[in-house]
């Protein structure tokens, strides 16, 4: 049995019940980074088994996992945080279970994607995610010149030392679109800056950049899907 268990993003009290008992009662702990895994476990006095999966080992690591199942152990599958599989490890060995007709469940939980996009209030459906923004500065702008044609609101991550990059992207590409930073989500500094490109890079200037970020856009959130007029109203952004 494979259990897929999603952990708190920032806040340890948003770790659900369900996926507390599944940690205490489970055989082994599949983590991206064991060292991670096992500050959460310590958090609820538990010791497991634990074993690294991460992008670097996971086609690797997929035969003994999966012997572990079939030898029918109770395997828990976490991430650093959030949900396994989204921008995440993970996908690989659901694929794998499903093949093989190996029980799994996944329990629901943390998201930054979901946290972000309701944050935002930016249109939630229909929305795209794209995982962490390239790093590329040519492949950056290639990606939110893509994202700029859809019409829909577009999420992707990114790291704190590129987030000013990413903005004057930002500004040259998509001036007038509609835009969310959302930072350190469910922590004690957690913040929300929206406002048109130029504007939350004017905030971000000030200071250091920290934390977790994901970025919510949509490049006129007055038009729907086909770049019709949209009839819902609009939260006032200026």
């Amino acid at each position: 049995m494979l259990s897929i268990l999603p952990t708190p993003i920032g806040n340890l009290g948003d770790l659900s019940h369900r996926v507390e008992l599944v940690l205490r009662e489970c055989d082994v702990v599949v983590a991206e980074d064991t060292r991670r895994a096992e500050q959460l476990l310590n958090h609820l006095g538990v010791k497991k088994q634990l074993i690294s999966f991460h992008e670097h080992n996971e086609r690797e690591r997929l035969p003994r996992l999966l012997q572990e199942l079939r030898s029918g152990k109770h395997v828990a599958l976490v991430t650093d945080a959030g949900t396994p599989s989204i921008s995440d490890p993970g996908y690989r060995l659901i694929a794998a279970c499903i093949e093989e007709q190996i029980e799994y469940t996944v329990l629901p939980g943390p998201s930054a994607v979901v946290t972000a996009l309701v944050g935002s209030g930016l249109p939630p459906v229909p929305f795209y995610f794209g995982g962490f923004l390239p790093a590329s500065g040519s492949r950056r702008r290639a990606e939110l010149k893509e994202a700029a044609g859809r019409h829909v609101t577009s999420i992707y991550f990114e790291s704190p030392h590129r987030l000013l990059k990413a903005l004057e992207d930002f500004v040259k590409l998509l001036p007038e679109s509609r835009l969310c930073v959302a930072r350190e989500l469910s922590k004690k500094f957690e913040e929300y800056r929206h406002g048109k490109p130029q504007d939350v890079l004017d905030h971000f200037k000030k200071g250091n950049v920290r934390g977790e970020i994901t970025l919510v856009f949509h490049p006129d959130p007055t038009k729907d899907s086909q770049g019709e007029e949209e009839v819902l109203p609009m939260a006032r952004w200026e």
